[in-house]
């Protein structure tokens, strides 16, 4: 493809942003070139209809023999037919190219995202770097150089076919297109650039309101914040309106000035081919093939203004493009993890902010391999800090955890995950299939794994009930499913993970009774053997079977013990068991 001019480009030349798309362009540079050549020869086309047409009709005014004017009459039509499927041959193949690129961009850049899941960007912005920016690449492609080459090349042709019937209007022609061509994009480059870059991390900011303003409605308005918010998020939508209008105000004074280039260039290269003594006919084709060539021209215009408009996100996108992905920190796609892991927590302590009472306060706790321990307690006793220490997203305050020997600090992003995972406090569901949701799990598995997986979780019945079984989709946040589906389904991707310490914190949230304490049993079975199982959970129903359980209250650890110890001994455990066995009596005596 014929390179388009670097329009108000920096004076180092290409950025880095054009480099890092321009990279990933390289295994379909065929198909863009072919894009780039096809949409020269469109414009190329409409130049020579235009040109054709006026000789046709200059021509035909003197009524000569009609022989004279049936190679016109033809090339008219073919050259009509021929500039409707050039575009849509172009439009198909500029698309195929960049859609195809834009698969890659987009796995890269969540692919890095995912990676920087504790550099703290917002959803909302997250949002933003995965839909505005990373289409500000398929613009730079399909409206910036497809269209930018095309009309260099046919601008060439043009003032080369002048030329060719009068010198001086050729050369009056390339003064024209070089004003529409080169001064009026780097007009457009320095006049939107300010407002330009001030656009996609409004967006993205006005994107992170949004998100906040809906799925955080219930928190902002607990605490008082909703007015605040709304009034943030008016402010940076009003600053991004002001940006927009100015920006299409400019816009407009730009594009007058190229109806003025085109008008003025044509009359020049009409007062030239008359100087030049050139035949009435082609003078006509002359100013008429002029004010096409401008019009083609006039598009390096606005492929500089879009091209000022993307830069941001395309900077924003080359950022993380740039950088090396990490191997995923996860099971998913890896063999089972080696193993066994010992497990000791050793005077643990964590206290979130300086003079708050502690969450967790001198907590020893062994769990060897193989071993099956339940944490149990009131709400706030420390229950779920205990499982985001021991997968990596709180660091303790004090004293230390040990795994496989080692300190839990010393593992890294990627291989902490492969021995410690599970279900943990609002596990997430995509807006994907049954199965693609489960092989988040271990992408290796297949239909006999993810059956014993789901039966293990009492949702296989329900998966062989859909029409789609497998590729059943469970929309958005797993909104096509009951909250005990949606918790069932978490629960098998974390049993086919396998990791070899299994946290499940609240594994049987929003089932019923007696169904949890089935899908309890049958996860537990489900665990192969020598792995280790550490179970959080506010029901004491269910854990008769397990080696220990811990009661914690207020950080500490109050009462430990099997579970016929426990209910034989006064405390809080007997108290609470008592307290639940007589409401799910009542439940299952209620229950049709």
């Amino acid at each position: 493809m014929t390179a388009a001019p670097d329009i108000g480009s920096p004076p180092a030349g290409r950025t880095a942003a054009e480099r890092a798309v321009l990279r990933l362009a390289r295994p379909y540079l065929n198909r863009l070139v072919g894009a780039g050549l096809l949409a020269a020869a469109t414009e190329f086309a409409g130049l020579a209809l235009m040109a054709t047409a006026t000789w046709l009709l200059m021509s035909a005014a003197g009524q000569p023999p009609l022989d004279r004017l049936t190679v016109a009459i033809v090339a008219v039509r073919a050259l009509a037919i021929s500039r409707g499927v050039l575009r849509y041959t172009e439009r198909l193949a500029g698309h195929d190219a960049v859609l195809r690129m834009i698969t890659e961009v987009r796995a890269r850049v969540f692919a890095t995202l995912a990676a920087r899941r504790t550099a703290g960007h917002r959803s909302g912005d997250v949002l933003s770097r995965l839909v505005s920016d990373v289409e500000a690449v398929q613009d730079l492609l399909l409206r910036v150089l497809v269209p930018g080459s095309a009309a260099a090349l046919v601008g060439v042709l043009a003032v080369g076919g002048a030329t060719l019937i009068s010198p001086l209007a050729g050369a009056a022609l390339a003064v024209g297109l070089l004003v529409a061509g080169v001064a009026l994009p780097a007009l457009a480059t320095v006049v939107t650039r300010r407002s330009a870059a001030e656009v996609a991390p409004l967006r993205g900011a006005l994107a992170t309101d949004a998100v906040d303003l809906t799925h955080g409605a219930a928190d902002l308005a607990a605490f008082g914040a909703t007015d605040a918010a709304l009034r943030a998020a008016e402010q940076r939508a009003g600053r991004l309106a002001r940006l927009e209008r100015r920006l299409a105000a400019t816009g407009f004074a730009v594009d007058a000035a190229g109806v003025l280039v085109a008008g003025l260039t044509a009359g020049a290269v009409v007062l030239a081919a008359l100087a030049a003594d050139v035949p009435g006919v082609l003078v006509g084709v002359l100013a008429v093939g002029s004010l096409a060539a401008v019009e083609v021209a006039l598009a390096l215009v606005a492929a500089a203004r879009q091209w000022t408009q993307l830069r941001p996100g395309l900077t924003r996108v080359a950022a993380l493009l740039d950088e090396d992905v990490p191997t995923p920190p996860t099971a998913e796609g890896s063999p089972h993890p080696a193993g066994p892991y010992d497990l000791r927590f050793v005077e643990l302590a964590v206290r979130y902010r300086a003079g708050a009472a502690p969450a967790l306060d001198g907590i020893d706790l062994d769990l060897p391999a193989g071993r099956r321990i339940a944490v149990v307690g009131p709400s706030g006793a420390g229950k779920s800090t205990l499982a985001a220490v021991l997968t990596g997203a709180v660091r303790p305050t004090s004293g230390r955890v040990e795994l496989g020997g080692r300190d839990l600090s010393t593992y890294t992003e990627q291989e902490l995950p492969r021995a410690v995972g599970g279900l943990l406090a609002e596990a997430y569901v995509f807006h994907a299939t049954v199965r693609e949701n489960l092989l988040l799990g271990r992408a290796d598995a297949g239909d006999d794994e993810l059956a014993a997986a789901t039966a293990a979780a009492g949702l296989l019945d329900w998966v062989r009930a859909q029409p789609a079984g497998w590729d059943t989709l469970v929309g958005e946040e797993g909104g096509q499913l009951s909250g005990g589906q949606r918790q069932r389904l978490a629960l098998a991707r974390a049993l086919l993970a396998a990791p070899p310490v299994l946290v499940l914190d609240e594994p049987t949230e929003g089932l019923d009774p007696a169904a949890a304490d089935a899908v309890l049993a049958s996860a537990l079975a489900a665990t192969p053997a020598g792995h280790s199982v550490l179970l959080i959970s506010h029901r004491l129903s269910g854990l008769a079977e397990l080696d220990e359980i811990v009661v914690l209250d207020g950080g500490r650890v109050i009462q430990r013990g099997r579970h016929v110890d426990l209910v034989a001994a006064p405390g809080w455990y007997r108290d609470q068991w008592l307290l639940q066995e007589a409401a799910e009596r009542g439940y299952l005596a209620l229950a049709p």
